[in-house]
């Protein structure tokens, strides 16, 4: 397995966890203006899931390395998030 494959791998899990903990914030923000909470709030969730379900599947390819460094790379993007939210907020 190349490097360069395994940095794809690492890069796409940021990528999804920025699109996943990001969108959470958006939700949030928007659930004060909603006038149907429970709906925002179920289909971005499965929305988000969805998402990141199908970027895990297409980046691991069945390789538990690609697997382990998309993960770290989700985390990674968590911690992204909420840093870059604080120094925003």
């Amino acid at each position: 397995m190349s490097g360069i494959a395994l940095m794809g791998s690492l890069t796409a899990g940021v990528a999804l966890g920025v699109l996943f903990y990001g969108g959470l914030w958006i939700t949030i923000q928007r659930l004060t203006i909603t006038c149907h909470p429970i709906a925002l709030t179920l289909g971005s969730l499965l929305l988000r899931m969805a998402v990141v379900l199908a970027g895990f599947l297409l980046v691991t390819r069945g390789r538990w390395q690609n697997a382990l460094l998309c993960l770290a790379g989700f985390m990674v993007g968590r911690i992204a998030v909420s840093r870059f939210l604080r120094v925003c907020t």
